[in-house]
């Protein structure tokens, strides 16, 4: 029922709220429950999860609250949910790395070092277009920069076992959202291109929120004994 609840809620969202600038308690408080929901699903899937699972509801919590402070107006806000969201990215990335160690790490494929280069370049780019129009925001955002990168090396990093894959795609789709969701507040001055990031973004940040929750039951290997 809780996914179920995360689905509805999402998609609820999606249409009534994503592209208003004033989301108001109402909307804060459906995006909240969207994500919030899937961290409920996770734990009662768990049945214990096993050692450090429980860092990926934690993520999820965080994400939660992360989408409560920027669904509302203020920098205040902002900073918190940055911080929700970049504390949560460390979670994800600890339980990754954590899991893969129990699991063995296989080594760094040619197509895998591929993606981290890229992984690099993408991290490093937002200095040149994106550090100089946040203002008294850069520390924060440099910060929350690192922190997704580490989720994303992690997940890179991940060894060939159930979940991989999924795990991967959500933490891609999770990186991509970001990166529009940048676009989108300190970039983009066009009201269209503003609206189509922010359609566009949702489901992108939602979808690798569930991927993420669905790939690290099978990862963990939830309920196989």
């Amino acid at each position: 029922m809780p996914a179920v609840l995360a689905l509805g809620t999402a998609v609820v969202y999606g249409l009534r709220f994503a592209t208003r600038e004033e989301k108001g308690w109402l909307g804060a408080a459906v995006k909240t429950a969207s994500t919030g929901f899937l961290a409920l699903a996770v734990v009662l899937a768990a049945a214990g999860g096993g050692a450090w699972f429980w860092l990926v509801p934690l993520g999820l919590a965080l994400g939660a609250l992360g989408d409560l402070c920027l669904a509302l107006k203020g920098e205040r806000l902002f900073l918190a949910g940055v911080g929700a969201f970049g504390l949560g990215h460390l979670a994800y990335a600890g339980g990754f790395l954590l899991r893969s160690g129990a699991l063995g790490f296989d080594g760094v494929s040619g197509a895998e070092g591929l993606v981290l280069a890229v992984l690099l370049a993408l991290l490093v780019s937002p200095e040149v277009w994106l550090a100089p129009r946040t203002g008294g925001l850069r520390g924060p955002v440099r910060g929350y920069v690192a922190l997704i990168g580490l989720m994303g090396v992690a997940a890179v990093l991940l060894p060939d076992a159930p979940g991989q894959g999924v795990l991967r795609a959500g933490a891609a789709l999770f990186i991509l959202s970001d990166l529009m969701l940048a676009v989108e507040m300190f970039v983009a001055r066009d009201p269209r291109l503003r609206r189509g990031l922010a359609l566009a973004l949702w489901p992108a940040y939602w979808g690798g929120q569930a991927l993420i929750a669905w790939g690290a039951l099978a990862f963990w290997g939830v309920g196989q004994g």
